[in-house]
């Protein structure tokens, strides 16, 4: 919010001084309105290891966080460019492999991946788009650049907030829009619905589309009713679909109705007890196969997990320049391989100075943060990495850019990263702005909800006034 002189960055200004003028009461007064209409509206998140119960109302800053129309047409090229070649990479590792076959990346590290599903290599999927719905997380460091951080190619979390933030803020704090031109997010549902339409059977004219979700105890369950309702489409279960010579139905009131798309909330696993995990109570048994026929379309596609391994994501820019011939737009956080000799030994010898993360890790859990670490978590760590070195990367400390959260009648700084949501469909589309995740624990860097972290709303211009250097 705040340039180095002290003085507000142009993008805030006018921000700066409504917050001024409201004064520290009157913002504790609308603050307190917005968290009740997050109770009221049921906009929750769950936390599986709380002992308090797994229900929480989302944290929420009522300070947004201003990007400028200058620097989101960057963002949103830099998206677009890396959720294409990520799509045309699980197409190809899936199908020809040309880019392992021609070495352009290490196949042991694609191959060797937990998340690479061999069951689907063959399988088309409509139109070869893989990866329907991402969510990309970006930081941005003390000198202002942007850097992708983590790609979310299976179920990403959190586009339902976004939308709920936007229609809070807009109820709590409307005189902060006033004057400003801000880009609608409410655009996202009507979008995300288009897209699975699209990618029906052939033949299907008015398709079925379902949101599978697995059940009322998982974390986004929130986002699953939200999405559904929002949609106007059906949230089902797995109990509540059936399948019948590789076709799927859902059990209605009136018999078996056919059902053309599922927009799944649940990992490959549990997707089918048949194809995984046999114990699955979630999933639907044959629905694979009925995928595999090409009689209903599932998204994201299976084995997406492969793009999303943390070792993996070390090589995009690398599959940028293989399949469209183009520097990243986006540049990735320096990352150290653990399954690499020279790198894992610079990773054991400055564990105290980097952020170590399992490959297959979320949600903030399974991390060392190496300056806030004790001598026994390292050794631990170390254990750990020798033990299994392809489970581990490591990068360097990124410095998250900060802005203020009101808390306690003061605002205070506080880290924050961006989860900008990319649709692929007919063509790519990015929603402006984004879920913007603040580490409200003081001091912290880990900005997810299930360690403490809350969210703001994300305010992308739709034309810029000033010079750029927002927030």
């Amino acid at each position: 919010m705040l340039a180095p002189s002290g003085q507000p960055r142009p993008a805030f200004r006018r921000i700066y001084d409504r917050l001024n003028k409201l004064g520290p009461a009157e913002l504790e007064r609308r603050h307190d309105l917005a968290l009740e209409m997050f109770r009221n509206h049921g906009i929750t998140f769950a936390v599986y290891p709380d002992e308090q119960g797994i229900e929480k109302v989302f944290p929420f800053d009522i300070i947004p966080r201003v990007i400028s129309a200058r620097t989101w047409k960057r963002l949103e090229a830099g998206l677009k460019q890396r959720i294409h070649a990520l799509n045309l990479f699980l197409d190809d590792v899936y199908g020809r492999k040309l880019i392992l076959r021609q070495r352009a990346i290490p196949p042991e590290t694609v191959l060797s991946s937990p998340q690479y599903a061999r069951e689907v290599e063959g399988l088309p999927v409509p139109h070869g788009i893989h990866c329907h719905i991402a969510g990309i997380d970006l930081v941005r460091d003390h000198k202002g650049e942007f850097f992708v951080l983590e790609d979310n190619l299976r179920t990403p979390s959190g586009a339902s907030y976004v939308l709920a933030n936007r229609h809070v803020m807009k109820r709590v704090l409307p005189d902060l829009f006033a004057g400003y031109p801000v880009r609608p997010v409410e655009g996202y549902v009507h979008e995300l619905l288009r897209h699975l339409r699209w990618l029906a059977p052939d033949g299907v004219d008015d398709p079925t589309v379902v949101l599978l979700t697995p059940g009322i105890n998982n974390s986004a369950y929130y986002e699953h009713l939200y999405l559904a309702k929002q949609m106007g489409i059906e949230l089902v279960e797995g109990t509540d679909m059936v399948v019948d010579q590789d076709h799927v139905f859902m059990r209605t009131t009136r018999g078996l109705k056919p059902v053309h798309v599922i927009y799944r909330r649940l990992d490959d696993e549990w997707l089918d007890p048949i194809f995984g995990r046999q114990e699955s109570l979630v999933g639907v048994a044959g629905l694979v196969s009925a995928y595999r026929a090409g009689n209903v379309a599932i998204a994201n596609a299976l084995g997406n997990g492969v793009a999303d391994d943390k070792a993996v994501y070390a090589l995009v820019p690398k599959i940028i320049r293989y399949y469209l011939g183009e520097d990243p737009i986006l540049p990735n956080v320096q990352t150290y391989l653990c399954a690499v000799e020279e790198d894992r030994r610079y990773v054991l010898e400055h564990l105290d100075q980097l952020v170590v993360k399992t490959v297959d890790g979320s949600g903030g859990y399974g991390m060392l943060i190496g300056p806030e670490s004790t001598r026994e978590q390292r050794d631990d760590f170390r254990q750990r990495i020798a033990a299994r070195p392809r489970s581990f990367i490591a990068q360097p400390v990124v410095a998250l850019s900060v802005q203020p959260v009101f808390e306690g009648g003061r605002l205070r700084r506080a880290h924050q990263d961006l989860r900008p949501f990319v649709l692929t469909g007919p063509e790519i589309h990015v929603t402006p702005g984004g879920l913007t995740r603040v580490a409200l624990k003081e001091g912290s860097l880990v900005v997810n909800s299930s360690q403490g972290g809350g969210s703001r709303d994300t305010w992308v211009m739709a034309e810029d006034e000033d010079d750029g250097s927002d927030a």
